[in-house]
């Protein structure tokens, strides 16, 4: 019974020897998350201020005069839209006479109400005919037909301080040649405008 006792005991000491040598296997466990940065209260006067462009006098002055430049242009572009607008109508005449038709009296309105909302527009009626007749009686029907023109705009309401008429009779043609279709492109009143300060 002594030898088992002493078998027992080496054994028991060998299995410790063992267990104590050998490198002990390390525990497996996840990968820890980085810590959080610690919340610390932010006084308001050492909070961080995103970077904003700094303003100085120069650059402000800079951004209003590009501003101005911009609605400058802007209304630039609407009076020259507007200037064309009227500057591309003509009124036709028929052969020989000064009185407005119909037609020309639609158009007349169109161009009075424009003359109307922009009162910094000043006009010049220009009156010319064909190429048939004196030049002194083309003088005198161009003139005609120029104030014809220009009491119609004055009736509409547009101050005849605003407008002025000259005669050009069969000096400036429109069209070329001695067809009725040219003929009939040169009895008119065309307008020139001016922009008053």
């Amino acid at each position: 019974m002594n030898k088992l006792l002493k078998f027992a005991l080496v054994a028991s000491v060998v299995g410790f020897a063992l267990t104590a040598c050998a490198t002990p296997e390390p525990p497996k466990t996840e990968p820890e998350a980085a810590p959080a940065p610690e919340a610390t209260a932010v006084q308001p006067e050492t909070a961080p201020i995103a970077e904003q462009p700094v303003l100085n006098a120069d650059s402000l002055a800079a951004v209003k005069a590009k501003e101005e430049a911009e609605r400058l242009e802007a209304e630039r572009a609407r009076l020259e839209a507007l200037i064309n607008q009227i500057m591309s109508e003509d009124v036709y005449f028929d052969f020989d006479r000064s009185e407005l038709t119909e037609k020309a009296k639609e158009l007349l309105a169109q161009v009075a109400e424009l003359l109307i909302k922009e009162t910094r527009f000043s006009i010049t009626i220009e009156g010319h005919t064909d190429a048939r007749g004196t030049e002194d009686y083309n003088f005198t029907l161009g003139a005609k037909r120029a104030m014809k023109v220009k009491e119609f705009l004055a009736a509409y309401g547009i101050d005849a301080k605003r407008m002025e008429s000259v005669s050009y009779g069969k000096e400036a043609p429109k069209a070329a040649g001695e067809s009725e279709e040219a003929y009939s492109q040169n009895r008119r009143a065309n307008f020139r405008v001016n922009i008053r300060d």
